[in-house]
């Protein structure tokens, strides 16, 4: 079926794109098996180095065009679309140099007997992408994959059709790489995502996305003892002390929160600030989210572009609802729409509640939108356990001049990333990955090869028997 794709912004018709169909989800299964078990491709680590390498020049020369479909189809303004096409080739740099360290090792056991571990490719890797950030995540699990000598078949979302083409358009410019190690399908619902689970020839899934949808993943998979790597929601909070240089922090803890119009597993929609400055925080973040102006990526004046579609905008919206109604404190009352009159966009204005209870859902539940709730401590260990009271632990930030608070406060919060005196500040090289239930497994650094390689231990008597 042809489908239309959508520039959330203005609501206009962008291009086109075949819907997977479901035997099309089988085709690609074993064109990625049939490449797996006749190709060299497992076998040859230089190969799989030489096109990581190649693809990463292909992304970086092609990244102007990225960039643009982000804008068009995604919604991203400028900047947030350079940032995400910007780790792409790293990724690809760094998964070219782990193809050839897979990191085994060999030991004398005994007089003449040596044993090794080895460490070979799963075999056929199902990757399932989100929208969000559609280009860079679906190469932060194909890299690692490919580097480990897998084969994998990609889901990528119809919310990025246009997007999934070039990345489609770019993996065929390598003439190197064997036909059917990797294969895209684009997909509005989950039909193909839900063979790639239960399909027996697909042995590991590497998915991103909601917590509640990697929770189904892993209760499917687990019937077949699936290799299961997730990175899942996240409710990131910020921990402003008193000694936070507060210029700093407040254009950050605003960018955490518009970042995308806070469609990202790391928007930062918790602030939890030291009693003795929160009346200064909360006139500042009310200034300046109240001065955000939402816009097209094409509009230069855009400070932030619109949620996915208009079913987000309700969504959202109804959220605040309902946590207006349970007693939150309204400290600015966004919504839907921006300034100009009859914006077919979906487009939704920042807005800050505050609330006393960790337990109420607006604290508990990943919003995916321009929504921060503030909550206000008096002691270290409070600001700790307010910042670990959710079931979610994929990144936090502390904001604080104090050089010892840092390391003592990220051995103790939850989470797998904590950025000090900055937000998200991740780096490709190390490891990415969430606490708690905001995932599974580690993507990135050395790790990342983990959940796509099986160790295996060979022993040998070399002489012969000789004791």
């Amino acid at each position: 079926m042809i489908l239309p794709s959508v520039d959330p912004a203005t609501g206009a018709t962008i291009g086109s794109f075949h819907d997977v169909e479901a035997e099309q989800v089988g085709a690609a299964i074993v064109a990625a098996k049939n490449a797996f078990e006749t190709s060299s491709w497992p076998d040859s680590p230089m190969l799989r180095s030489q096109v990581l390498s190649h693809l990463a020049d292909r992304f970086e020369d092609r990244r102007e065009e990225l960039v643009t479909s982000l804008c068009r189809e995604n919604g991203k303004l400028q900047a947030e679309a350079l940032r995400e096409t910007s780790y792409i080739g790293r990724a690809l740099r760094m998964a070219a140099g782990l193809a050839i360290h897979p990191r085994g090792r060999v030991a004398d056991v005994a007089p003449g007997v040596q044993s090794m571990a080895i460490r070979q490719p799963i075999g056929v890797v199902g990757v399932i992408t989100p929208w969000n950030s559609p280009s860079y995540l679906s190469v932060r699990s194909i890299a690692p994959a490919l580097a480990a000598g897998c084969t994998v078949v990609v889901k990528m979302p119809a919310q990025a059709a246009q997007t999934a083409a070039i990345v489609m358009d770019l993996l065929a410019s390598v003439p190197e790489l064997p036909a059917g190690v990797v294969n895209i399908l684009i997909e509005t619902g989950s039909v193909a995502a839900r063979r790639l689970v239960e399909a027996p020839d697909v042995k590991a899934i590497s998915y991103t996305g909601s917590t509640a949808t990697g929770r189904n993943i892993a209760q499917a998979a687990a019937s077949q003892l699936k290799r299961v790597g997730l990175e899942l929601g996240g409710k990131t909070p910020h921990l402003i002390f008193p000694d936070a240089d507060l210029d700093a922090a407040i254009p950050v803890v605003v960018k955490s929160c518009t970042v995308f119009a806070g469609q990202f597993c790391m928007t930062g929609s918790r602030v939890l600030v030291h009693e003795s400055i929160a009346d200064e925080v909360r006139t500042r973040l009310v200034a300046a989210l109240g001065a955000v102006r939402p816009g097209p990526a094409a509009d230069p004046a855009s400070d932030m572009g619109p949620l996915i579609d208009q079913a987000a905008v309700r969504r959202v919206n109804r959220m605040v609802d309902e946590a207006v109604e349970g007693g939150a404190r309204v400290l600015l009352r966004g919504g839907p729409g921006v300034e100009e009159p009859g914006s077919a966009g979906s487009f939704y204005r920042p807005t800050l509640l505050e609330v006393d209870d960790s337990a109420v859902p607006i604290v508990q539940q990943e919003i995916f939108g321009p929504v921060q709730v503030l909550q206000v401590f008096a002691t270290e260990d409070e600001a700790v356990a307010l910042a670990n009271d959710t079931e979610f632990g994929l990144s936090a930030s502390i904001w604080t001049r104090d050089v010892d608070r840092p390391v003592r406060l990220s051995r103790r919060l939850e989470a797998g990333l904590i950025s000090v005196n900055s937000w998200a500040n991740l780096t490709v090289e190390f490891e990415e990955g969430g606490w708690k239930a905001s995932g599974t497994g580690r993507l990135g650094g050395l790790a990342g090869l983990d959940d796509f390689l099986e160790y295996k231990q060979i022993t040998q008597d070399f002489a012969g028997g000789r004791r």
